[in-house]
């Protein structure tokens, strides 16, 4: 995976700072910090109060087996919400302006089945640098062969259903991420830079973190929990499954709906925009208005700002979002959003079952 690509600058270019200006405007004319504010430490302190209470109760608890199952499902989606609220905004720096907090709960994403080193690197570094560019954006492997998302990729009989298939298919993206994914990018010498390689205290946490995170999250419920293992499987299959249904739609809703450019790089392995006007190309907002979906996912239906200002905490995308939507239609750029949840999975099923459907050469052929 090439990352030597270069953002062409043009008269546009001057949109970055403009919005950056009237964003730091906002902040100082309010006498607003740019990091967490009350709100931000209370949802953070219910979830990981959550947390605890779920996994004691799954694991050490007695009830009958369908309340097990539903512990586990609420589990896993108590999980992939302290991803959104609390491991992004950490791993981002934009939790606090100390670094120990931000490290310190950044670590739970360690705890939750992910690994931060492999984190930093593929979604902070190259997807929020080359967004959407295929071959360069690591966050567009999806399901590589099983999910088509770009017409250069080779067409299958199968993908005809992909927009059937995958909604399913996101349920088992935590199980990927966790068990596999995660240690196929840290090995992946494309995704870093020329003869480096991880420094040896992160070989030493991802298998640390790996084991502990196996222990807590199969060792324990096989040992613990009150059920056959066969059952008790069955059990943490449905919190993985809850967990990756919720993390696997909200993650496509942002960059793969029909609104957004997946752009190609030029003969010159350069992209022909400013990097900020290609962040708004790419990019799109979801729920705008829905206090609640912003809530519960940490503000990732605001990527327009997220990718604009990662060093913002998400509890402020609402009120600055308005100053970027009204920047882009100065400088004539757009500002792509779906006004509900719905109708933002919606554009995302018409972006697979376009990218499924059979190509015209291949149509001629026919």
């Amino acid at each position: 995976m090439s990352r030597k690509l270069k953002f062409i600058e043009s008269d546009r270019s001057l949109f970055l700072q403009t919005v950056r200006n009237n964003t730091n405007a906002y902040f100082e004319e309010n006498n607003i910090s740019k990091k967490a504010n009350w709100k931000m430490v209370s949802k953070t302190i219910i979830l990981l109060v959550l947390l605890v209470s779920l996994y004691v109760l799954l694991v050490f608890g007695n009830f009958p087996l369908i309340v097990h199952f539903i512990l586990a499902a609420s589990l896993g989606i108590n999980m992939t919400l302290i991803g959104f609220n609390i491991c992004h905004d950490a791993l981002h720096g934009s939790y606090s302006d100390q670094k120990w907090v931000n490290s310190s709960l950044g670590w739970f994403f360690n705890f939750i089945g992910a690994n931060e080193y492999v984190w930093k690197i593929t979604h902070n570094q190259i997807h929020h640098t080359y967004t959407n560019i295929v071959g360069h954006d690591a966050d567009l492997e999806v399901a590589p062969g099983i999910i088509r998302i770009n017409d250069t990729e080779e067409w299958k009989p199968i993908h005809k259903y992909q927009h059937i298939y995958s909604f399913m298919l996101y349920s088992l993206s935590s199980l990927s991420w966790f068990f596999k994914k995660d240690y196929m990018k840290f090995f992946d010498k494309s995704l870093r830079e020329k003869n480096s390689k991880p420094p040896t205290s992160e070989y030493v946490k991802l298998f640390a973190y790996k084991a502990l995170y196996y222990t807590l999250f199969l060792v324990f419920p096989l040992v613990f929990m009150p059920f056959t293992w066969p059952t008790v499987l069955a059990i943490l299959l449905v919190m993985h499954f809850a967990e990756g249904m919720v993390m696997g739609n909200v993650f496509q809703l942002a960059h793969l709906v029909e609104e957004t450019d997946m752009p190609e790089p030029n003969t010159n392995k350069s992209i022909s925009d400013p990097w900020a006007v290609h962040q708004m190309k790419t990019t799109a907002n979801f729920a705008r208005k829905n206090g609640f979906v912003t809530s519960m996912f940490g503000g990732l239906n605001y990527q327009i700002e997220h990718h604009l200002f990662p060093n913002i905490c998400h509890i402020h995308y609402p009120a600055i979002s308005e100053i970027v939507k009204s920047t882009a239609e100065e400088f004539g750029l757009p500002y792509h959003e779906n006004e509900t949840f719905f109708s933002a999975v919606k554009s995302h099923y018409n972006f697979l079952k376009k990218m499924g459907s059979v190509p015209a050469p291949q149509l001629e052929k026919a």
